[in-house]
């Protein structure tokens, strides 16, 4: 019998909804000082929802994350990035 390995989050049926992607920007992990700036937030978004690698409007199936969250926090980086000109980098604060 074969194993199904894939991520959950980019198997058909499955479903990431709102409610729990804004649960875990909720918790303490997410305050402003691990956050980019709204801006710098809006702006990965736009770039994650034209990535080819996009699943389901959630799910990056390069790296397996959610990209709403994983694209809040500064020390984050798309793995796209180093390899083409889609992506973006860990946020530098100035």
């Amino acid at each position: 019998m074969q194993t199904d390995r894939s991520c959950k989050g980019c198997r058909d049926g499955y479903n990431v909804t709102d409610a729990q992607i804004n649960r875990i920007l909720a918790t303490p992990m997410f305050q402003e000082a691990n956050c980019v700036p709204d801006s710098v937030y809006d702006h990965r978004l736009r770039i994650c929802r034209e990535c080819p690698k996009l699943h389901g409007g959630h799910t990056c199936s390069m790296c397996g994350c959610i990209v709403q969250v994983t694209a809040k926090l500064k020390n984050k980086s798309c793995p796209m990035a180093s390899s083409n000109t889609i992506g973006w980098q860990k946020y530098e604060d100035s």
